[in-house]
């Protein structure tokens, strides 16, 4: 016989509503470094200090460290000079709007996938093919409607506060993206983040088996004890989360960071630099061999590992709440 848990919004609203609110804290936190990321992944010539130190031999262990961290000083500074201090904050009206609704409606449709394919009784244990196909779809689903927020923010990143080019804010940038590429321009790029469905896949469906495993053990040690494990012992500590969120998107990352330069690169030029995604892998290639695939990704790891970590804990609290919420409130009515 199903069984379902109590719920505060809906079985599938609770968590697109804790993703919305957890994507929203952490994008406001980490947007500077989301911005220098674009801007490192849109460049077409790689720092030449670090391709001679590289080439010297130097850009090992701390040295590197140290020289990465002043590329990404360097390119804050760079913003702030030209913008001032709200120049490390274009552009986050689009990343709030598109992390924040990205986020709700993976969790939606995930939680919603998953749910039909345990026949409404969250007690069944999916596997990890479950897991990987249901991740992949609600993340086709949620590429395909957010993808014209990522281009606005794209070209919003990659230009300068008052130039021509520049979009004043989301609204301005879809009206005029599509005023002059139509519907077209709204979705570049969507094909390479079809693709880019395999990031979220090898991610969650990572962060749902060391999660389990994690569950398991806690499960032991709670019977080794001599208690009986109920739903109460389900919540993990924030430093599981932590470890279990940040393994699984360091593995996503290291297989699949190359197709975000490809598509960050289509969405934001002009298509006669890059008009398509064989040419754009052709002239990359050329003008910097595979580091150029690279480009930004010490920047995307520094940015996104402490901003996944961060939005797990909050999103996975921030579940648990409602669900405990939720628990009261039927425990109150069954009373009455």
């Amino acid at each position: 016989m199903a069984t379902s848990r109590p719920t505060l919004f809906g079985p599938s609203l609770d968590h697109a509503v804790a993703g919305l609110t957890a994507g929203s804290i952490t994008t406001l936190i980490m947007h500077p470094l989301d911005l220098v990321k674009v801007r490192f992944q849109i460049a077409d010539k790689p720092n030449p200090q670090t391709l001679s130190s590289i080439e010297k031999g130097k850009g090992r262990a701390s040295g590197g460290v140290v020289r990465f961290g002043k590329e990404v000083y360097g390119a804050m500074a760079e913003a702030v000079k030209k913008d001032g201090w709200k120049g490390l904050y274009r552009g986050l009206g689009p990343n709030v709007a598109g992390n924040a609704s990205s986020w709700g409606l993976y969790f939606l449709w995930y939680t919603s996938i998953k749910s039909s394919m345990q026949g409404g009784d969250h007690n069944v244990r999916l596997s990890s093919t479950q897991h990987l196909l249901a991740a992949a779809e609600a993340s086709a689903i949620t590429a395909m409607m957010t993808n014209p927020i990522w281009v606005v923010k794209t070209r919003m990143f990659a230009s300068s506060r008052g130039s021509p080019e520049a979009y004043t804010g989301l609204w301005d940038g879809l009206t005029r993206v599509y005023a002059s590429e139509g519907i077209r321009g709204l979705y570049k790029g969507s094909l390479l983040a079809l693709v880019g469905v395999t990031n979220g896949s090898i991610q969650f469906a990572a962060y749902e088996a060391i999660k389990r495993k994690r569950a398991d053990v806690k499960r032991t040690r709670v019977e080794r004890e001599g208690e009986t494990w109920g739903p109460q012992h389900e919540m993990l500590s924030n430093a599981e989360y932590i470890l279990a969120s940040g393994t699984s998107k360091l593995l996503a990352i290291s297989i699949t960071y190359p197709y975000q330069v490809v598509r960050a690169r289509i969405q934001n030029s002009t298509p006669a630099l890059y008009p398509d995604i064989p040419t754009t892998i052709r002239r990359t290639f050329a003008q910097q061999g595979v580091r150029g695939f690279y480009n930004g990704l010490g920047t995307n790891a520094l940015r996104i590992l402490p901003g996944t970590c961060a939005f797990f804990v909050a999103y996975e609290n921030l579940s648990w709440l409602f669900r405990t919420q939720a628990e009261k409130r039927a425990g109150l009515s069954s009373e009455e």
